[in-house]
């Protein structure tokens, strides 16, 4: 498939609003799926189907694809690149205009997503199927490597932040692939990475989520302060208040937000 020709056939212009970069090498692409661990069983939600390249590769090795694709542009150019495939539904809409349970109605079981998501949308579209969605099995998605370094970051690290706690608390996260920018087209102005997110939303119990939420924001709202005047800021207690909390937890009292797993937060959040 010369997907190139194809989007020059088709007088494809590509939009910068959508941060559209598309995969071209189908052996990498392939790979990618198969790190993925879907299987002929498997079900997958796609964003973001570009020129279904990324979407051909997951077709010939899953049971079902729905893609999600914002830009109509794309119509004649899918109905050409993945003409072969009866297992695929393309559906022309903005996927975070619709509703959780309308979405997972349609898709009527487990499923995994896969995308290559543009930096702008990466931490909505990741946290709004990791806080909202109840039959999502594994998100994998291609990112700015960047912000892939941030999802799988360790406590005590520079890249670790709020979403790497949010992500622990109900998941674990791993680097599955380094995509170098010369692999996209047009050739954006960063490397790619791709992670793997196994969603488990018993790994940890939660009493309180929003409680959970809260603190995870408070810690690495001023990242540079310690965690103990970021909480007497923002819930209004004593700093022997604040500073008991984490000596309860045995975590220091010059600590920073960076230093607690996510562990750490949960109990802490009860704690507060």
């Amino acid at each position: 498939m010369d997907v190139k020709s194809i989007l020059k056939k088709n007088n494809f212009t590509f939009e910068k609003k959508y941060g559209q970069n598309f995969l071209t090498d189908f052996d990498l692409l392939g790979r990618v799926v198969e790190k993925s661990g879907v299987n002929k069983d498997s079900t997958v939600i796609e964003i973001g189907v570009g020129a279904g390249t990324l979407t051909s590769e997951i077709a010939k090795r899953v049971k079902k694809v729905y893609g999600f694709e914002i830009d109509t542009k794309l119509k004649p150019i899918l109905n050409e690149t993945l003409s072969e495939f009866d297992n695929v539904e393309i559906v022309f809409q903005d996927i975070m205009k619709i509703s959780m349970k309308e979405i997972e109605d349609k898709i009527g079981g487990k499923y995994t997503l896969i995308a290559n998501l543009p930096y702008y949308i990466t931490t909505p579209i990741i946290m709004r199927f990791i806080e909202e969605a109840t039959n999502c099995e594994a998100i994998v998605v291609t990112i700015q490597k960047e912000v892939a370094l941030r999802l799988c970051a360790e406590p005590k690290t520079s890249d670790y932040g709020s979403i790497t706690a949010s992500i622990n608390a109900v998941g674990n996260a791993e680097m599955i692939e380094y995509i170098g920018r010369e692999k996209f087209y047009p050739v954006p102005n960063v490397d790619s990475a791709v992670a793997k997110i196994t969603i488990d939303k018993n790994k940890y119990e939660i009493k309180d989520m929003n409680a959970f939420k809260k603190v995870v924001k408070t810690a690495f709202g001023m990242r540079r302060k310690t965690l103990v005047n970021n909480l007497i800021k923002e819930y209004k207690i004593t700093r022997e208040e604040a500073e008991n909390a984490l000596t309860n937890l045995n975590i220091p009292i010059t600590a920073r937000g960076e230093e607690l797993s996510a562990y750490d937060f949960i109990k802490l959040s009860e704690i507060i």
